[in-house]
């Protein structure tokens, strides 16, 4: 009985041992106004800082606003040279050579959303993998984007915002790619990597055509990024919203109840 007894005390001492995930907004020490506002309370919600065009420099703020942020690890690789600065961006698998020896340098792509139309991507480098994949999380929810949702498949009766409410198309150096609203059923019809972008963007339901040099992963998911981009920067009229039953950004749970009553 002894044993057994020592036993369970084990175990329960090793749960209360093991670190939680949760974010601790008490220990957040703001730097920024923004940060500032969210901590005090005066903004609940993430919107109000999409919907403005605010920055987010800390990635602290969408801990707070947005607990539940899933994310993905889409690319891991060693690079060398800089990025960003222009549309074609660099993902090689080098590295630098010099008397002392090599210099790998590993960079990594990861994407965070919250499967409900709010989706970021971002880019990490350093010398190590673990440091690279935090910085590619960390910018990714420093770049986060609201998206289209609707039904605007011909082919599909229902209201529910499964897909895109119309084809838009994204290009990054020679990529170019072409998403399309799918009916009811059909699935993320596109590569592997993408499909990780849309189904945390909350798309379920969707086709896609691409063209120039796919190999270049890296260029092919920013293409994706700013084909998602501009569902939000295309202007459409409001009968153009109630006929492709348009949601931008994220369902409520208000919304929600809405739609199940109005389906039933």
């Amino acid at each position: 009985m002894a044993e057994e007894k020592k036993k369970v005390e084990k175990k329960e001492s090793t749960k209360k041992e093991k670190p939680s995930n949760e974010f601790d907004k008490e220990s957040w020490k703001p730097v920024t106004g923004l940060g500032k506002l969210v901590k005090e309370g005066k903004i609940k919600d993430i919107d109000e800082i999409l919907n403005n065009g605010l920055k987010i420099l800390e990635p602290e703020i969408v801990d707070v606003l947005l607990p539940g942020l899933g994310s993905e690890l889409l690319l891991i690789g060693q690079s060398k040279g800089k990025f960003g600065g222009g549309q074609r961006r660099v993902f090689k698998q080098t590295q630098k050579k010099t008397k002392e020896g090599n210099k790998p340098k590993f960079a990594t792509v990861a994407v965070v959303g919250n499967e409900n139309g709010i989706v970021g991507i971002g880019y990490g480098k350093s010398k190590e993998t673990v440091p690279a994949r935090e910085k590619s999380q960390r910018n990714a929810k420093l770049n986060l984007i609201k998206i289209r949702r609707g039904n605007g498949s011909w082919e599909d009766n229902s209201t529910k915002p499964n897909t895109i409410p119309f084809a838009v198309e994204g290009k990054c150096g020679s990529v170019k790619i072409k998403l399309m609203p799918a009916p009811n059923g059909t699935g993320l019809k596109a590569q592997k990597e993408l499909q990780k972008i849309l189904k945390l963007a909350g798309i379920k339901d969707i086709w896609s055509k691409t063209k120039g040099k796919t190999k270049s992963s890296i260029n092919l998911i920013y293409a994706c990024f700013e084909a998602l981009k501009n569902l939000m920067n295309t202007r459409i009229t409001e009968k153009t919203k109630t006929a492709c039953s348009v949601v931008e950004g994220a369902i409520k749970e208000e919304e929600k109840a809405e739609q199940i009553i109005e389906n039933e």
